[in-house]
């Protein structure tokens, strides 16, 4: 399907069974919903509000009700806060929890662990039951158990009120890296928590764990790479539940509280772009699974990337709908993917609601090397990403830019998916690195059966290299730092750092502290020894390496290494591919059809030219209202939060915002009055771009 303007685009595919109402699959889910009270909206993590005082005829008047300032300057927190009892609780850069009197924005109090957090922190949760009640918020390792009407901890949890997830892996604790980004999910009296982990050797195992809410004992742990005698061992090399790690929950889980099941989605084993030590499948790398939320064990599960070895993580957590085959309507669980793709199957026995089929993909020509022949992908819903780079589809915004794309691109490999990579040539992965869908998820109204989903159109290269042998700074760099920042330290900004000319601020101190203790989309290393590091920041700021003696034992090293992730830009820094270069979708999971599409986003530069309608990258979701509306901010460098219209993707009211929000607003309700609030912060803008930190709740003007 090829770009055209928004308003053609969206017209043309109404067609598609788009606006008609259904009969209401589940009363339950439209009942009366005041509050935001879980990260995704509730369990059923569907982003749906039954509100609907602000609808298609008033959108428009929308103003800015309050605004909290948390002056602590952009971090990248991401965060979708949680509203319940009146009281809207939110993270800072630096993650500190605040509670907001969520119909004034004031604050009522603000829990300062002492610890400085960075990166993405998306949300927190909440507990209770009877009189009891209680807020749990992440701080790097740290889960803390917090009393809602005070923000102080509750000693009676772990240890003084924390947890530390470190704890209870079978390894050493001080050198695992693991940061809860998602919140867990909480089910009955149980926390049940996954984690952000190193995707490249050495790394932290990405077990499933529960926790009491009252003690923060251990309840339950499932191992995602499976241990002698567990179902899946056999699809990786014996020793890897001891040595190989990631196949980690990042993304967040969702909950059937009904059935008794936590669905799991995956991401990819360690390391991440060469697979030759841990052949095999890898089960439960890349996978959803339904779990016993009650035990831990395994009910049913899917793999969508076998021997993943293109970072095909499943990237947002999974969507709890209603479906209608025949006459009947099914529970079902709705996954997106990085890929582009849809997965919908029955919850209670994994069931696909549309064929999957197995489709034939080349072998791997680097040595050790062993790619899956065959992946499966659903033959509906149809995917909402492009899914293969042809030559046609290259930028024509300027014959230079053209040119320049055009011989690019001829030197480049693959273009489709699940190509694998080559040493010494660029090979395409598209959709990129970051999606197709993204971990802001998807939102699902239950009125239509329409899935709503933002996506990235954005082609991305690499290759893989061979290692050095001689244990230097430039080669613990180019082991553990080049994945992200690349060979030449060129990074690919906003979204992973350039670290060549970076100011005066940085000294090897400051690099050390980061490296050790991680940042951003960064994890820690705390594998690597003082004197290790400290010869990496060297490195970096003077390009000194030298051979490095160390009492510590070497970490693991294989033949080969992901040289770092590229977009593929034109000279002047737009994507090289004809746009969209981001969309907007409603899909029809009755039907499997895509029923509206249009491009999402701009460059303001370029709109300010003549070429609007673009789309652009986006990180955070959309949300659906019962009043008509889909609300979403996310967008990278326009710094607009819009409304549109859910049946037919029309715009309806859009404000620019003072930093770019990357991260899915909430819809809550206090007073009889309706607000949408949303986290801007601008961290993924541009170096020019302004950044900040504030949360902004809008409303309709007090009558």
């Amino acid at each position: 399907m090829r770009w055209m303007p928004a308003a053609l685009f969206g017209a043309l595919l109404l067609s598609a069974n788009t606006g008609s109402k259904t009969p209401l699959p589940a009363p339950q889910q439209l009942a009366s919903q005041t509050e935001w009270p879980a990260y995704g909206g509730g369990p059923d993590s569907i982003r749906y509000s039954s509100l609907t005082q602000i609808n298609r005829s008033n959108v428009g008047q929308l103003q800015v009700a309050w605004t909290y300032d948390c002056e602590e300057g952009p971090g990248g927190t991401q965060m979708q806060p949680l509203v319940a009892g009146g009281v809207l609780y939110a993270v800072t850069p630096q993650h500190k929890l605040v509670a907001l009197d969520a119909a004034t924005g004031k604050q009522l109090w603000r829990f300062d662990s002492g610890i400085i957090g960075r990166g993405a922190n998306r949300g927190v949760s909440y507990w209770t039951e009877g009189g009891e009640r209680r807020v749990f918020t992440a701080v790097t390792h740290f889960v803390y158990a917090l009393d809602p009407a005070t923000g102080k901890p509750i000693p009676s949890f772990g240890v003084n009120g924390k947890i530390d997830l470190r704890q209870g892996l079978g390894r050493d604790p001080a050198k695992q890296s693991l940061i809860l980004t998602t919140p867990g999910v909480i089910f009955k009296d149980l926390l049940i928590v996954g984690g952000r982990v190193s995707e490249g050797l050495p790394a932290t195992p990405g077990d499933i764990r529960a926790y009491d809410v009252r003690t923060g004992q251990r309840r339950w742990s499932f191992h995602t790479i499976p241990h002698p005698g567990e179902f899946g061992y056999k699809t990786w090399p014996k020793l890897a539940w001891k040595v190989s790690g990631s196949a980690n929950n990042w993304a967040g889980m969702t909950v059937d509280a009904a059935q008794g099941l936590v669905f799991v989605p995956t991401g990819s084993a360690a390391s991440d772009f060469y697979g030759a030590d841990r052949v095999g499948d890898g089960l439960f790398a890349n996978c959803l699974i339904a779990l016993d939320a009650n035990t831990g064990k395994r009910v049913w599960h899917f793999q969508a990337v076998k021997h993943d070895i293109w970072d095909r993580d499943f990237p947002s957590q999974p969507a709890l709908v209603r479906v209608k085959r025949g006459k009947s309507w099914v529970d079902a669980v709705a996954q997106t993917t990085k890929t582009g793709h849809v997965y919908v199957f029955e919850r209670k026995n994994g069931k696909p609601l549309f064929p999957i089929a197995s489709r034939k993909y080349p072998p791997s020509d680097v040595p050790g090397e062993v790619a899956s022949k065959t992946q499966p992908l659903p033959t509906k819903p149809e995917p909402f990403a492009r899914q293969l780079l042809t030559e046609d589809m290259l930028t024509n915004r300027t014959p230079e830019a053209h040119r320049f794309a055009l011989e690019k691109f001829k030197t480049f490999h693959g273009g489709g998916p699940f190509v694998p990579f080559r040493v010494g040539q660029e090979t395409i992965i598209f959709p990129g690195f970051d999606g197709g869908a993204e971990w802001g998820g998807p939102a699902f109204d239950p009125e239509t059966g329409l899935l709503y989903v933002n996506a990235n159109e954005m082609a991305w290269t690499s290759s893989l290299a061979k290692n050095d042998t001689v244990k230097s700074a430039r080669q613990l760099y180019l082991q553990n730092c080049a994945n992200c920042h690349g060979d030449t330290m060129a990074g690919s900004p906003p979204q992973l750092p350039k670290l060549v000319n970076m100011g005066p601020k940085w000294d090897e101190a400051a690099i050390f502290k980061i490296t050790r203790q991680g940042a951003g989309r960064m994890p820690g290393y705390p594998n690597l020894s003082d004197s290790e590091i400290k010869a990496v920041a060297k490195y970096i700021l003077s390009g000194e390496s030298k051979p490095i003696e160390s009492d510590e034992p070497a970490a693991v090293t294989l033949d080969y290494r992901f040289t770092g992730y590229r977009k593929f830009l034109d000279p002047e820094g737009y994507p090289a591919i004809a746009p969209p270069w981001g969309t907007l979708n409603a899909i029809n999971l009755h039907t499997g059809e895509i029923a509206w599409k249009i491009p999402f986003g701009e460059y303001p530069e370029l709109a300010a030219k003549g070429l609007k309608d673009t789309g652009s990258e986006s990180y955070g979701g959309p949300v659906v209202t019962a009043g008509g509306l889909i609300f979403i901010a996310a967008t990278n460098y326009d710094r607009k939060l819009r409304a549109f219209d859910k049946s037919t993707g029309k715009l309806l009211w859009e404000t620019t915002l003072p930093f770019s929000a990357n991260a899915t607003p909430a819809i809550y309700s206090v007073g009889g009055r309706q607000f949408i609030v949303v986290c801007a912060e601008g961290s993924k803008g541009r170096p020019n771009d302004p950044k900040g930190s504030k949360y902004i709740a809008f409303a309709l003007p007090h009558p």
